[in-house]
């Protein structure tokens, strides 16, 4: 869902009841992993920027849960893992909450925050 929401928390409780505890999960794990980046609303979804570009985003679509990572390498890195999620080019689309690995997701965060930064 595009949303107008200015903040993160406000994204995730106007999700589907059914979702909001997986972003909420996935906010948690960004927190977590992504030090030093800044959390906003960015494409009316929430967005992980380091050095003024968005890095990392999660959103709520009709149909699924996507993670957006902009490092290609990093995607690619992990599509393996990634089970019955549909990957793009750096959108991972997760059709249930359930389809998601928690783990998996720590681990691409660790290693989009431990690849040099995006020219901002």
């Amino acid at each position: 869902m595009i949303s107008k929401t200015t903040d993160v928390a406000s994204y995730i409780q106007e999700a589907p009841a059914d979702r909001r505890a997986t972003l909420e999960k996935i906010r948690d794990l960004c927190r977590k992993n992504l030090k030093g980046y800044e959390e906003c609303m960015e494409f009316g979804m929430a967005s992980y920027k380091r050095n003024g570009s968005m890095e990392v985003g999660f959103a709520s679509q009709r149909q699924y849960i996507a993670l957006y990572v902009t490092k290609k390498e990093v995607v690619d890195e992990f599509r393996e893992a990634l089970g019955k999620a549909s990957i793009g080019k750096s959108c991972i689309r997760f059709n249930k909450p359930g389809d998601i690995d928690l783990a998996v997701i720590s681990r691409i965060l660790r290693r989009t925050e431990a690849t040099p930064a995006c020219a901002g």
